[in-house]
């Protein structure tokens, strides 16, 4: 789901749609179509070229080998063939590689393209049908560390408006460039916004407006192979976060650029792509604030648990490949009219990614696939500092991200504003908002806050994404002076969690606003690990249960339907309905607690171990915490999902927080009525439950807790039994001492991202 598209009314300054106009009497207003130039004048309207570099700087143009048949480009762990005989067979040998390695081989398609993925080093191409040495071309691929020098930046002129910024490998991405005044009232502290949505398309000015009203210039770049850029698309391909080096070195280099260092903004897939970028640490990064992003692309949102998502990941992919396809993307097609650097861009389309291909194809985790695009593999290399925040019920997502936040190890401050809540929390709550905004003017402006245009932003954003108006929170001072903001910013703990967002005093119920907020200096938050033991009659309790006994359920993904708001509602809205239905007797294996008699706020994963069996070789478990109030009312937490086979952990039982391999060399099926253990992560999520509250453990086939999500499950009316008692299976939640909690419980429904209904 494209964010952008969907809060494109918030123009802020002016109306603007996704396929709207522009005022062009705004100066922050994108100039007009460029001048017709042909695809060999583009270093000269949107960057010059060096003509000499060192060996590790050159870029790919100047690595190209031109023959009478071909054109062979080396580019980042790609090698890109073009001009060639359309379906003709061109093979590619790793010359580097041990001996007997296997040749690849590629037909060109329509275009004349054909592109090698992942490789490296000296490599040999040639056609299939004639590999004589006269017909060979070898080329050195280019790796992720072979930045171009200074100059190859420093030549660039990027104008404001719209125009084209090149790469190493002489891909032209398509750029906006809109300035809060006149160039010649600058330079402005600069923001970039990187990725496959269309930052870049100068007929929206959404968030252009949104920062140019906070007095940031920004940038808006597509991604190689998505709206006007040049190039092939994959998911977070190596050469894509190169191109984002190049980006934030290009734009840097600008005189309309203040200190010479920028900032990166987005939320979701903008905001993930700052996670890549970041690790390749660009010199003249200032500081990222990735928002509603994911730590791990296949356990996080792809395959939580190891069970395909396919309610939003494989749709989300799909619309990726759709919106990557040769003008793809609606607003291209008006663009390439006056714009030859754009039509001829779309040529390349051809070699795009099958992302759903790939990601039914790979039902198991595989290292030298996943960890590339697992940012909890890298965000240790991140070295500017970072602002970062989402949601534990994220409809996207999938509010998994916090388990990384203890890994941004080089980064010199780690700020996260951490809520219950959707995909738009990170941006839209007034509690998240303004602590942004800070941030972004201590270290992208290096200026005392101002937040004067932020009171002007906050009433339209959360009208336009809530439905209700809220006013700027009241924010403490933080001193007139730069340096004392930043030191009195600096000296305040880097992790706020938001409690019971939607349920703020003096707001409309689901207004994007907390109740309540806790600060802490680290993460995880210190706790106290506490346990509840399943009983056989449907309880939980603390207290130890020597005997042992069984509960079975039918595991059928039919028996509830999806959680479901009203057609054509926004799930984003604070009125939203949810029709959460609870599972039918025999569907589900239910225990609830006693009630607790003190406040207990968990923050952080939980963990639910089982004992399982089943009379089938393999079941998908999800697991559902949830709170029973006293007065009947039953609120929705977490959940978590893991196929059985995928049960084993790395390490084996390690931790409190369970973190299952996914390899397939590791997956065991089961023995049908044998009792195996396994350990299902609560996704990490933080809530308070008042004493007098009863805490229930719902385990059942995946699906119907989860607005969005769905899943190819394998469950298909098997019956699992559950043993009970005797440390069998039991719920370990991470319990914080010292947090104040409201005494009154916020109303049934007002909760954002948290379904409410009577309990049963």
């Amino acid at each position: 789901m494209n964010f952008r598209c969907i809060v494109a009314p918030v123009a802020l300054l002016l109306a603007v749609s996704c396929s709207g106009s522009s005022d062009s009497s705004s100066p922050a207003t994108p100039s007009t179509k460029p001048a017709a130039a042909t695809a060999d004048e583009v270093a000269s309207t949107t960057a010059t070229t060096p003509t000499s570099t060192t060996a590790a700087a050159t870029t790919a143009v100047e690595r190209a080998v031109d023959t009478s048949d071909w054109t062979v480009t080396a580019s980042v762990q790609q090698v890109l063939i073009s001009d060639a005989t359309p379906g003709a067979s061109i093979s590619l040998t790793p010359l580097d590689a041990d001996p007997g390695a296997p040749d690849l081989m590629v037909a060109a398609d329509e275009n004349g393209f054909a592109l090698f993925r992942n490789v490296g080093g000296r490599v040999a191409v040639y056609p299939t049908d004639d590999p004589s040495e006269e017909s060979t071309d070898v080329v050195e691929v280019l790796a992720t560390t072979d930045h171009p020098e200074q100059t190859f930046y420093d030549d660039q002129t990027i104008e404001p408006g719209f125009g084209y910024i090149a790469t190493r490998d002489g891909t032209t991405l398509s750029a906006t460039v809109t300035l809060p005044g006149p160039v010649d009232a600058g330079p402005y502290p600069t923001v970039v916004e990187y990725s496959g949505y269309a930052p870049s398309n100068p007929g929206d000015t959404t968030f252009a407006q949104l920062f140019n009203g906070l007095g940031f210039a920004y940038v808006g770049v597509n991604i190689r192979g998505s709206g006007c850029s040049g190039g092939a698309y994959g998911y977070f391909e190596a050469v894509q976060t190169t191109d984002g080096y190049d980006v934030v070195e290009a734009i840097a280099a600008q005189p309309w650029v203040q200190h010479g260092h920028v900032g990166m903004v987005g939320i979701s897939y903008p905001g993930i792509s700052q996670l890549f970028v970041a690790q390749t640490q660009p010199p003249h990064l200032a500081a990222i604030t990735p928002l509603s992003v994911l730590d791990d692309s296949y356990r996080a949102t792809l395959y939580p648990g190891g069970i395909l998502n396919t309610g939003f990941a494989v749709a989300w992919s799909s619309e990726r490949q759709a919106s990557a396809k040769p003008y793809g993307q609606e607003w291209t097609v008006e663009q390439a009219k006056d714009d030859p650097i754009c039509a001829d861009n779309q040529r390349q389309r051809g070699q795009n990614q099958d992302l759903v291909g790939l990601t039914t194809a790979n039902p198991f985790y595989d290292p030298t696939l996943g960890d590339p695009i697992t940012p909890a593999t890298f965000v240790d290399e991140i070295n500017v500092p970072v602002f970062i925040a989402g949601a534990w019920q994220d409809e996207q997502t999938g509010g998994h991200f916090a388990t990384m936040l203890d890994q941004f190890t080089s980064a010199p401050r780690v700020y996260a504003s951490l809520v219950n809540g959707m995909h738009t929390e990170s941006l839209a709550s007034v509690g998240i908002f303004p602590r942004f905004v800070e941030f972004l003017h201590l270290y992208v402006a290096r200026k005392a806050p101002d937040l004067g245009g932020a009171g002007v932003i906050v009433p339209i954003l959360t009208s336009e994404i809530s439905g209700v108006s809220l006013s700027l929170p009241e924010r403490r001072s933080l001193g007139g002076d730069f340096d004392t903001a930043l030191a009195a910013f600096e000296a305040e703990p880097s992790i706020e969690v938001l409690f019971e967002e939607g349920a703020a005093e003096g707001t409309a119920p689901g207004s994007p606003a907390p109740r309540f907020v806790a600060a802490f200096d680290k993460w995880p938050v210190p706790s106290v690990e506490e346990f509840w033991e399943l009983a056989a009659d449907g309880t939980m309790t603390t207290a130890t249960i020597p005997a042992s006994g069984e509960v079975s359920y039918t595991a059928d993904p039919s028996a509830v339907a999806e959680v479901t708001v009203a057609e054509d509602a926004n799930e984003w809205a604070a009125d939203v309905v949810y029709d959460w239905q609870v599972n039918p007797a025999g569907t589900a294996a239910v225990f609830t607690s006693e009630p607790v008699e003190r406040d207990l706020v968990a923050i952080g994963s939980g963990v639910v171990a089982l004992t399982l069996a089943a009379d089938a070789t393999d079941t998908d478990v999800e697991v559902t915490l949830s709170e029973i109030r006293p007065d009947g009312s039953e609120v929705y937490v977490q959940s978590g999902w893991l196929r059985a086979s995928h049960r084993a952990e790395v390490p084996p039982l390690g931790g409190f927080r369970p973190i299952h391999s996914h390899l397939e060399a590791d997956a065991e099926p089961l023995t049908p009525g044998e009792s195996t253990v396994m350990r299902v992560e609560l996704f990490p999520f933080a809530h308070a439950f008042r004493a007098g509250s009863r805490l229930r453990l719902t385990v059942d086939a995946p699906g119907g807790n989860r607005v969005v999500w769905a899943f190819d499950t394998i469950s298909d009316g098997e019956t699992v039994t559950i043993t009970t008692g005797g440390e069998a299976s039991w719920l370990g939640l991470r319990i914080v001492e010292g947090v104040e909690v409201p005494p009154t419980y916020p109303a049934c429904g007002s909760l954002r991202g948290q379904p409410c209904r009577p309990a049963s």
